[in-house]
């Protein structure tokens, strides 16, 4: 395991800020109308993302605060800093710790000094008209999955979007009679565990074999999604964004929004075993990761 030093010194900022560069690099700069407009002159240099995650590993919230107001003050909009200073340092956060770069209370620290500054980004961000849509969200119950949640969350609703955020810990239950009662048009599922993908599926089978709302559409970002390629389709979700910018450019074009066909028992069946396929790999993959760090 790598000590705080060793983390926060020039040589390995390079390397840890590597991800969020290639993040960066690859956002697209022409939005669809209607949704969150980001110019290439808003997006955050490579040199602020380092400083930022360099204070954040430190557990330095006064150094991330002072990072996040620079940034503010040259010009670039919050809703950018969520995009593309926050967002990517979280996912960097993420994968140090499943690599064993960081500990445990690293990542309580980064999560908890990001929480605090996205509270206090909210009410900077954009208000655009109302689109006379709804979307529900619901996450995995720990605080790094919340956080990206409630980053999805915040720029929805600044996108124009009546937002609902439950939060994690529900039951599928408790999630299925919500939806009977507020009737979104998405439902957008961020973060799961291996151990937790074989749940959502079943609330997926339910929510489209109870066929109530015909139009309501599943979309699932994050954890688990980000890292097994194609496991969204094989669930049964509508669709997938990898980051919240995805989620909302996706969210606004309906032809990315189709619905899936109902799945026949046999071809359900296929879904529970390529499922745990999934799981199995995801798993395989991050002990790999842990026994060679």
């Amino acid at each position: 395991m790598h000590s705080d030093s060793q983390i926060a010194d020039g040589k390995n900022l390079a390397i840890l800020t590597k991800d969020t560069k290639i993040v960066t690099a690859h956002v697209k700069i022409d939005r669809l109308q209607g949704t969150i407009l980001v110019r290439k002159e808003e997006m955050v240099k490579e040199a602020i993302l380092a400083r930022y995650l360099e204070s954040l590993l430190r557990g330095d919230r006064k150094g991330c605060q002072a990072v996040v107001e620079e940034t503010l003050q040259s010009g670039v909009p919050a809703n950018s800093v969520y995009v593309h200073l926050i967002w990517p340092i979280m996912v960097e956060t993420e994968r140090l710790l499943r690599a064993d770069k960081i500990t445990p209370t690293q990542e309580h620290l980064a999560t908890r000094i990001n929480r605090t500054i996205v509270a206090q980004l909210q009410n900077k961000l954009p208000r655009r008209p109302s689109k006379n849509k709804k979307i529900v969200f619901c996450c995995a119950a720990d605080e790094l999955q919340e956080l990206g949640a409630q980053m999805m969350v915040d720029l929805f609703e600044s996108d124009g979007w009546e937002v609902r955020f439950l939060g994690g810990g529900l039951s599928n239950d408790d999630i299925f009679a919500f939806i009977n009662e507020y009737a979104p048009d998405i439902l957008l599922i961020y973060g799961a565990s291996p151990k937790q993908a074989p749940d959502i599926r079943r609330l997926i089978d339910t929510i489209k074999g109870v066929n109530a709302w015909p139009n309501l559409r599943i979309m699932v970002s994050g954890g688990l999604f980000n890292r097994a390629d194609g496991l969204w389709e094989e669930i049964g979700a509508d669709a997938f964004a990898a980051t919240a910018l995805e989620a909302i450019q996706i969210a606004a074009d309906d032809t990315q929004m189709s619905r899936h066909d109902r799945r026949t028992i046999n071809r359900r069946k296929k879904r529970r075993t390529l499922v745990s396929q999934a799981q199995q790999q995801v798993l395989a993959q991050e002990n790999l990761v842990a026994v060679s760090g």
